[in-house]
């Protein structure tokens, strides 16, 4: 079940023997995908690395993972059809031609990208994505990059910000897709939902 506000989350705990290391978002995304094509289960995830690393507090610290101190943690995994074909990811997908010009369109389940505090009031298991639309002016990028590692970017005016279990994205002409910082050949429709408590992450 998704967590709930003021709820516990995760419990202590190791990584399993038959979880795995990944030291990035696409290792973890590789993982994932590769059990999914082989309809076999996700095993633990002992992350060192990566956004969703970051967003459960991890510390990169690979003995840890097998200790008494680490924590289990249900997470949610995100599944998108890139123009009808099926992908997964951790963290996160973006749609984009470049930072500096174009639309924008980010679903986050991870909080960060790299040093970008992107989605401050997402939680990685509360069954729903960030999601955020955006086409802005020049200066007013400017303004929004001086801001995002603080989180304080959105709310704005022009930044359609969305949390939903399911969204449908028109991206109206060919757009580089981007899963968990992975880049796919150019797509215009992204079609995303959320896939609650599907894996267990250990940090």
């Amino acid at each position: 079940m998704p967590i709930a506000k003021g709820e516990s989350w995760g419990q202590p705990g190791g990584l399993p023997r038959h979880g795995v290391v990944v030291r990035s978002d696409a290792e973890a995304r590789e993982i994932v995908t590769a059990a999914r094509r082989a309809g076999e289960p996700i095993p633990p995830l002992g992350l060192l690395g990566g956004d969703l690393c970051r967003t459960l507090g991890g510390t990169g610290d690979e003995a840890r993972l097998r200790s008494e101190e680490a924590m289990q943690l249900p997470v949610d995994l995100g599944a998108v059809l890139v123009d009808g074909r099926l992908h997964w990811f951790v963290a996160h997908v973006v749609a984009r031609r470049g930072w500096w010009r174009g639309r924008v369109v980010a679903a986050m389940n991870a909080e960060f990208i790299g040093k970008w505090d992107v989605a401050p009031r997402g939680h990685p298991n509360d069954g729903r994505l960030d999601v955020l639309d955006a086409d802005l002016p020049f200066d007013e990028r400017l303004q929004v990059r001086a801001r995002l590692k603080l989180g304080t970017h959105v709310p704005h005016p022009r930044i359609d910000e969305r949390h939903q279990s399911a969204v449908q994205i028109d991206l109206e002409r060919p757009t580089p897709v981007y899963l968990d910082g992975v880049r796919l050949d150019p797509a215009k429709s992204l079609s995303i939902r959320v896939e609650p408590d599907a894996l267990i992450c250990v940090v």
